[in-house]
Formats: structure tokens, C-alpha cells, sequence
């Protein structure tokens, strides 16, 4: 089992910024999904609305929107 450190894991779950924007809305990205070779972004409404079908086919799923309703 391998442990992860803080500032590891910091990285890893956060690694969307607010330059990286939404393919459907121009709003900030909290969603990345990998299709067929390539990265879609989605901002938290549109990631919710397409997750089925993105889920489906996506190779990776990266979720941040828990950073919406955190104290940082």
C-alpha cells in the first residue's frame, strides 16, 4: 500500500483551475472527461447533465465539484 501525502494528493485532486473552462458554457471547469483520446470540460451543470452519457464512454473521470461547497 503506498500513502500519499498532503501536498500529493492537493494535486491530484485539484488540478482544474480557473483558467481551464467549460466546452458547452465558457463557465469554470470542475469536470474533465476523456473520450476517444481527448479531454472535454465541463462546468458542474453541464458535467451533471451529460455524466450518463459521458460515463459510458469516457476512459477517466475527474470530479471537483466538491470544491463548490468547501470552506477554502
Amino acid at each position: 500500500m503506498t500513502l500519499s501525502t498532503p501536498s500529493e494528493t492537493a494535486v491530484l485532486d485539484y488540478r482544474l483551475t480557473a483558467a481551464d473552462r467549460c466546452d458547452s458554457c465558457g463557465a469554470q471547469a470542475y469536470i474533465a472527461a476523456e473520450v476517444n483520446g481527448s479531454e472535454l470540460l465541463f462546468c458542474a451543470h453541464h458535467g451533471r447533465k451529460y455524466e450518463e452519457k459521458l460515463r459510458a464512454v469516457a476512459t477517466s473521470w475527474h470530479d471537483e465539484t466538491a470544491r463548490l461547497s468547501s470552506d477554502d
